[in-house]
């Protein structure tokens, strides 16, 4: 089985932000194939891994198995700025935090320019989470809980606030997109996001060009079965495998994924789609197939 991972972030030290980060690619590039990882899209740039530079020349290291996506600011990263990246060698682009809608007409022209050198993006979808899951925990009465909570203060000082809205993130501004840019291979992560199912369903529906992954842990992948989302409201062709996770929970990550398609009894075609070729057509390593009349 090949298992192709649309989301994984350049693994960094927050306590050491300026080591460097070449050998944690190298685990990372361990971890994953241990893990059954055959393609990783691995994301870096902005306030996420190395620059731009230093973060292909590392994953250039590794060109059969990772695919160097470039994490951009719209705000900043233009038509010349996406044309740049991909001569570098970025293969797609991933955006998260911007400063105003993913579809306001400033950025239509970085979506232009992606969508004619044919580089995927995958675009947050909703509220970012991360750290401390409150509706599972809490610090005062987590000891684990409350050390992160302690780091995540600590840390706190070290990075300006953000301006950031969920509702700039959202699965209906990628239908905007897709109408847009037709040939644009998008994908909405976390399958659309805790409270924006119902929109990410229907523009995964409707639009051919986009795509979910199904990434963002145990409570959207409970949602994912407990709201049919998995070859139900989306279909199988439209959702891809991503992991978003620190490099030691990959493996646990695709276990739950296995568990869930037994228990959706799946047919080892779905699985495949699911695992690798949906992902693999949407970044060009595989054709794209049409039923014969």
């Amino acid at each position: 089985m090949k298992i192709f991972d649309v989301h994984i972030h350049f693994p960094r030290n927050w306590e050491k932000p300026d080591e460097d980060p070449a050998p944690m690619i190298e685990r990372l590039a361990e971890v994953a194939t241990a893990a059954g990882i055959t393609k990783g899209c691995v994301l870096t740039g902005g306030r996420f891994g190395p620059g731009y530079e230093r973060g292909i020349e590392i994953l250039q290291g590794y060109p059969d198995l990772f695919v160097p996506v470039a994490m951009i600011d719209p705000e900043v990263i233009g038509r010349d700025e996406v044309e740049e990246l991909h001569a570098m060698g970025y293969r797609g682009l991933k955006l998260i935090g911007v400063a105003r809608r993913y579809d306001e007409p400033d950025y239509l022209p970085t979506y232009a320019a992606a969508e004619r050198l044919g580089m995927p993006i995958l675009y947050h979808m909703g509220v970012i989470g991360g750290g401390i899951d409150y509706s599972i925990t809490h610090p005062r009465r987590d000891p684990q809980a409350a050390a992160m909570y302690r780091r995540m203060q600590e840390m706190r000082g070290r990075w300006p606030t953000r301006d950031v809205s969920a509702d700039r993130m959202s699965p209906v501004h990628l239908d905007t997109i897709a109408q847009r840019f037709p040939d644009l291979r998008i994908i909405g992560a976390h399958l659309g996001n805790q409270g924006n199912y119902e929109y990410a369903t229907s523009v995964a529906r409707w639009r051919p060009n986009v795509a979910f992954d199904m990434s963002g842990g145990e409570t959207i992948e409970r949602h994912a079965v407990e709201l049919n989302l998995i070859g139900g409201e989306i279909g199988i062709e439209k959702l891809v495998f991503g992991s978003d996770c620190g490099m030691d929970d990959i493996r646990e990550h695709i276990d739950r994924f296995e568990a869930i398609y037994d228990e959706l009894k799946l047919s080892e075609s779905d699985r495949e789609r699911l695992w690798w070729r949906n992902a693999a057509e949407i970044y060009g390593f595989e054709e794209p197939t049409l039923a014969e009349e």
